[in-house]
């Protein structure tokens, strides 16, 4: 028999969700040998559009989609779950301060990290999408004392595959092209693509891109700001690219492979110098069950640790603002 997964999604109404729940249930996520359950959370005020959804994913009759169930209530919505999607949280509205945003959100991911404590599976993996995701993640973390702080994380893949896009666009070269591509720090404009790790074609980046202003102003400022220009020009936020991200991240913890990726994750075991209570983008590897580890002893370039070191301070600050919840 095919193994099953039961991947708990929150935020299941919305423009993230949408895109990425017919994916999961295709298969893309996990392969074609492991079927797939369901657990759809969101408010209830969408309940409406909660079953349109369910009532979509019916009708694409995918063979591997074993069950569906949905629902408002956190804990009834965190059994048994195997992988917890935490996409739903308060986007920040006119003339909201990021402090506030972070204080109305931290109240949502106290709630699901208790739920996840109590009703997930022991060995649950728990990926934070909704922003400021690397807080929410510590918040949900603190929240789910029986759960292993290793298991959480926030999600930073889609300023990797963005990164790794322009340089390629640049280069002139396929993105597969492209590899050791690392984002440090926070899911915000403070984040850190570091290109100096970059290998292209197996060569060192400099063969490809020798032009290091534009590497250290253009570029980085294009992927640190990235999100906000989608929403200038959309109306809306990132939706498929991000759930393209969710999909290459979890990707990324089940299938060995060799090549890093970028993952914030619990910070304690780090051997960079980052505080060691924050989720923090860090190099990892997989081995292919789901486990990462912190890839160690790389070289950083000094222009890289200063803005290292404005990331991590801005996730302090972070904290340091919710603190009374963790």
């Amino acid at each position: 028999m095919k193994q099953m997964k039961r991947v708990l999604v929150t935020g299941a109404c919305g423009q993230i969700a949408y895109n990425l729940l017919f994916r999961i249930a295709a298969g893309e996520m996990f392969g074609k040998d492991t079927q797939i359950a369901l657990n759809l959370l969101d408010v209830e005020a969408f309940k409406d559009e909660m079953s349109g959804v369910v009532f979509e994913l019916e009708d694409s009759c995918f063979p591997l989609l074993k069950e569906i169930k949905y629902g408002f209530d956190a804990n009834e919505m965190a059994k048994d779950s195997d992988i917890a999607l935490l996409i739903g949280a308060k986007p920040r509205g006119p003339n909201m301060e990021r402090r506030d945003l972070l204080l109305e959100n931290a109240k949502i991911f106290k709630q699901q990290g208790s739920a996840i404590n109590e009703f997930a599976k022991k060995n649950v993996k728990v990926l934070v999408v909704g922003n400021p995701c690397n807080t929410n993640a510590l918040i949900a973390m603190n929240n789910a004392p029986n759960i292993p702080k290793e298991n959480f994380f926030a999600m930073t893949r889609l300023d990797q595959n963005r990164a790794k896009y322009q340089l390629a666009k640049k280069a002139n070269i396929g993105v597969e092209e492209i590899s050791n591509l690392v984002i440090w720090g926070n899911h915000s404009t403070t984040q850190v693509p570091d290109y100096t790790k970059v290998s292209i074609k197996g060569d060192d980046i400099s063969k490809y891109v020798d032009d290091e202003d534009w590497l250290k102003t253009t570029f980085m400022e294009l992927i640190q700001k990235r999100g906000a220009e989608i929403i200038l020009k959309r109306k809306k936020s990132s939706a498929a690219s991000a759930a393209n991200a969710i999909i290459d991240t979890i990707r990324s913890l089940y299938q060995k492979e060799k090549e890093i990726f970028s993952l914030a994750v619990y910070s304690h075991k780090n051997k960079y110098g980052i505080d060691k209570d924050l989720i923090f983008s860090f190099p990892c590897v997989s081995d292919g069950k789901g486990n990462y580890k912190i890839v160690e002893n790389m070289q950083i370039d000094e222009y890289i640790k200063e803005k290292i070191k404005l990331s991590e301070n801005e996730l302090v600050e972070e904290k340091a603002q919710i603190a009374h919840l963790l």
